[in-house]
């Protein structure tokens, strides 16, 4: 048995090592890929959060006001035909009743109560027209709070936008305390009305007066032209 001869192993080890390597690589791997498909999972719930975090109907409106100013000069932000608003006044206008919004559903949440009224019929009849059925008539003038004060144009086309979704921020705080049917704060014309219909009633008057800065872009465009 002493005399017998020793086997050779050096082939087996080479291969043994050989398949240790390949395992710890394949485990590395593994672990890698593992990582990086769950960071790519998080990443991309981070975005929908963020692309999610403003109700569709107002994201909708903040989307339709940037493409409508999209490209403006200074001359066509103010530019405007006799008696009537420029984009720059237009803009102003709704920014101010969003922060007019804001403002009464921060009186809301800190009463912890609604401080809506009971509704007119009158109030519901118009409520049906603009809510329910998405159409602002013309020719009603804006009250006192929500007509353009001159406010520097570059202020309001910066805050426009995140103005929006502090409204609305304040509004689902308000809805989840309260109730998501629940009559929160009093329009000035239409009454009393829900977080959902304030929302509703934001997309359809800002999309009209999306159409007049359009128009006021197209007749500037004219008149450039000619």
């Amino acid at each position: 048995m002493l005399n017998e001869p020793v086997p050779d192993i050096s082939g087996a080890t080479a291969v043994g090592f050989e398949g240790a390597r390949l395992a710890v690589f394949m485990t590395t791997f593994l672990c890698y890929r593992g990582w990086v498909l769950c960071s790519r999972n998080i990443l991309t719930e981070r975005i929908e959060k963020v692309s999610n975090r403003v109700d569709a109907r107002l994201q909708k409106l903040q989307q339709e006001i940037a493409a409508a100013i999209a490209g403006l000069s200074a001359g066509q932000l103010t530019s405007h035909p006799p008696g009537k608003w420029c984009v720059a006044e237009i803009l102003e206008h709704l920014y101010l009743t969003y922060t007019g919004t804001v403002k009464g559903f921060e009186r809301v949440a800190e009463a912890g109560r609604p401080l809506a009224t009971a509704q007119t019929w009158s109030q519901r009849g118009r409520t049906l027209v603009v809510v329910g059925f998405g159409y602002l008539p013309s020719g009603r003038e804006a009250p006192p709070v929500a007509r353009p004060r001159g406010n520097p144009a570059e202020t309001v086309l910066a805050e426009i936008g995140p103005k929006i979704a502090e409204m609305d921020t304040i509004m689902a705080r308000c809805e989840e305390k309260l109730g998501a049917h629940t009559k929160l704060l009093d329009h000035p014309i239409l009454g009393p009305l829900t977080a959902s219909q304030w929302r509703k009633f934001h997309l359809v008057h800002g999309l009209h007066h999306v159409k007049q800065i359009l128009r006021l872009k197209d007749a500037a465009g004219g008149r450039s032209a000619g």
